[in-house]
């Protein structure tokens, strides 16, 4: 018996279904053959930002994989509002379109595509306190895995990461590149500040070029603070004077630990957390 999820509702196939329902079959092409994406949005506060683009990212991640997604970004949008006004105004939820193939060979059959579109109710993290570490474990390149699109098979490696880190005490990882620079968190884009300037590796492939990265770098640029998007080690990481993440989860959150080096929550970072809650209210 499957459990229940708390919170949950799911549109599949034209209807909302609620708790946590089967949706592979044990020869779906994606049960044993990943072909499967999916994107992760929010709402919170009654807002939803950037909604239309995770809604795009989706279906143009499932194109890269090799899918076609029966309803186009548009109407998973709408989908997604309807699903929101379903729960009290102001809950705060994931939101995840999940897209997959039933059949196909090796590659996908794109016809087969299906999709899930799920809404929980999921707090908004605080931050607090947490501590990263570097990962033994490394992001593919773009030859050897669709890091193009926002794919499951990708959070297997992404999940070794979080696993060794926790199991040495931390709470994250920093994967490095297949060159050994910096490319991210195990499930967030990577910042850091120093000198007043906020710093994140420049997207070349291996690791998503993240929605709320993209809007903070905008609204970085629109407030006049210096930023750079370049390649660099993790000895920068170790000195920087602020380190933070952003991701759709928790859209901004503080970095207080790098390996056995505190940092602190700074300036730039608190900054980057008031302008994007400033814009996701601005929006609606």
């Amino acid at each position: 018996m499957s459990a229940i999820v708390p919170d949950a509702l799911h549109f599949i196939d034209g209807s909302w279904v609620k708790g946590d329902p089967y949706i592979l079959r044990a020869f779906d092409h994606a049960t044993w053959l990943m072909g499967g994406v999916f994107d992760g949005a929010r709402a919170f506060e009654g807002v939803t930002p950037d909604l239309d683009l995770h809604c795009a990212r989706a279906v143009r991640s499932a194109r890269n994989m090799g899918l076609a997604s029966p309803l186009s970004a548009g109407e998973i949008q709408e989908i997604v509002l309807d699903g929101v006004a379903k729960f009290p105004r102001g809950t705060a939820l994931y939101i995840r379109p999940f897209l997959w193939s039933t059949a196909g060979w090796m590659q996908p059959d794109p016809a087969s595509t299906r999709i899930a579109i799920s809404l929980t109710a999921t707090p908004m993290p605080e931050p607090k306190p947490f501590r990263v570490t570097l990962s033994k474990f490394r992001r593919p390149s773009p030859e050897s895995a669709p890091t193009d699109a926002k794919a499951v098979c990708l959070y297997a490696q992404a999940g070794r990461a979080a696993g060794e880190a926790v199991s040495r005490g931390f709470d994250d990882a920093v994967m490095l590149d297949p060159l050994g620079n910096v490319a991210e968190y195990s499930a967030a884009n990577l910042w850091i500040a120093k000198d007043g300037a906020a710093i994140t590796p420049a997207p070349h492939g291996t690791f998503l070029n993240g929605i709320t990265r993209q809007r903070l770098i905008k609204l970085f640029a629109a407030a006049g603070v210096p930023v750079t998007e370049r390649s660099f080690r993790f000895e920068e990481v170790l000195e920087a004077d602020e380190v933070f993440s952003s991701g759709n989860y928790g859209k901004v959150l503080p970095v207080t630990g790098v390996e056995d080096r505190e940092k602190p929550i700074g300036a730039i970072y608190s900054l980057a957390r008031r302008l994007y809650w400033d814009f996701a209210h601005s929006k609606n």
